[in-house]
């Protein structure tokens, strides 16, 4: 039953908007699923809050059920092995208004040579830090913030015409935390201690790993895309941050498109507290959506399913020829229904793919020459095609195996030959 629920939850909010008409709806909503999975006591207690803020786009449409699907600069935040099958290099843009003031501003960039994928992205998350003395005048202002910068690359390795290959990859990150000056403890005393937020700040070094493979499960369409896809992920692995351990978490997914519109992904997180395994949170599970309406207008829809905080998401993206523009309204916590309270905005502007889809096209047109060629019986022909055909993509296994046929055809005649001529 609980799965049906939330199977459900997205597929209401894409189709059936009018049910989000209360805020009674999404109360019941969140009564009922901490009545299921309860309060998580451990939440809270890892450093840099914004290694768990989503940039947005795609991914957090989503609900951050993404590590398996890994098809855009969204990787970069759930499997670091996504650089190396990008089908397009990308450079994106993200604002997302998170809880009250609290801002996050990110951009991300990525691109691929042949199997290896490289990316490099950062973000920054921003809030006003005021501080009131008794008598309700300010004393201190600035803001806290949190930043992290990415480097990314990955390999798809055994890659082939069958097989997409296993890619493997590795996000070095590099987070910092600013904290403004602020008073003394002494409650009577305004003085600002000089050097009180530096002793708050931090800085802390960590890494992703991930692995990404693609294959074709119950298809019912044809394509020469693969429609599922399975991912294993560990990410932000480092020591504590000023005695506070990282969010470090353990991600196992799958995505699933039965037909061509629709794209099914799940992904199961088991949070890691490295200082205390008997602090970690409770396991948590994403459930996403993507349904193509037009050639140009996506839909996307998840739930998140966390002890205490479940959200659910609802997003859309409109594709032009080179730019997406993607919208997302998150409901934090299933309780919240105020405008603009959870919207995150991306731009992703396609900037090709190094002619990869031309080779592809011409590796294709001369491994069908050959094949015509060779239909009549104009075999030199026929190797010469294929022979360039190879030289384009040394992995295109039709190719390799018609050019195995032709030279054990030629064998084969030779030995003939040599019969005829010498009787052995």
């Amino acid at each position: 039953m609980r799965i049906k629920t939330l199977v459900f939850l997205p597929i209401c909010l894409l189709f059936f908007p009018q049910l989000a008409s209360t805020q009674d709806f999404y109360g019941n909503i969140a009564d009922y699923l901490n009545s299921i999975y309860g309060i998580d006591d451990n939440a809270g207690l890892t450093a840099f809050p914004v290694l768990n803020v989503p940039m947005g786009g795609r991914s957090e449409g989503m609900a951050g059920a993404f590590s398996a699907v890994s098809d855009d600069v969204s990787f970069i935040e759930y499997n670091p092995a996504g650089s190396s099958m990008l089908a397009k290099s990308e450079l994106a843009f993200f604002h997302n208004n998170w809880i009250g003031d609290t801002r996050l501003e990110s951009i991300v960039y990525a691109l691929r040579f042949g199997n290896l994928g490289v990316a490099a992205g950062g973000k920054w998350l921003y809030t006003p830090f005021t501080e009131y003395n008794i008598y309700g005048e300010r004393v201190s202002s600035g803001y806290y913030s949190e930043g992290v910068g990415i480097l990314n690359a990955s390999y798809n390795f055994l890659s082939g015409f069958y097989f997409s290959g296993v890619s493997v990859g590795m996000n070095l990150k590099s987070a910092f935390r600013i904290v403004p000056d602020f008073t003394a403890p002494d409650f009577w005393d305004d003085t600002i201690v000089d050097g009180s937020g530096r002793e708050q700040s931090a800085m802390m070094i960590m890494a992703d790993i991930g692995a990404l493979t693609r294959f074709n499960l119950f298809k019912f369409y044809v394509a020469r895309e693969r429609n599922a896809s399975a991912a294993f992920v560990i990410r932000n692995i480092g020591p504590p941050a000023l005695g506070d351990p990282l969010p470090t978490a353990i991600t196992a997914a799958v995505s699933y498109k039965p037909i061509r519109p629709l794209l099914f992904s799940l992904d199961f997180t088991i949070p890691v507290n490295l200082s205390d395994i008997s602090l970690s949170e409770k396991p948590r599970v994403a459930l996403g959506l993507s349904a193509n309406v037009t050639n140009f207008l996506i839909m996307r829809a998840g739930v998140l399913y966390r002890a205490g905080s479940s959200r659910i998401t609802i997003g859309s993206a409109i594709k032009f020829e080179r730019i997406a523009l993607d919208v997302n309204y998150s409901l934090d916590l299933l309780t919240q229904l105020q405008p603009l309270n959870r919207v995150s905005l991306g731009v992703r502007l396609d900037l090709g793919d190094r002619g990869r889809q031309n080779r592809a096209n011409r590796v294709e047109e001369l491994y069908l020459l050959g094949l015509e060629a060779y239909s009549r019986d104009n075999y030199r022909d026929a190797r010469i095609c294929w022979e360039e055909a190879l030289r384009l993509d040394p992995r295109y296994i039709p190719v390799i195996e018609s050019l195995e046929m032709l030279t054990h055809r030629e064998e084969l005649i030779q030995r003939i030959e040599d019969l005829y001529i010498f009787g052995f």
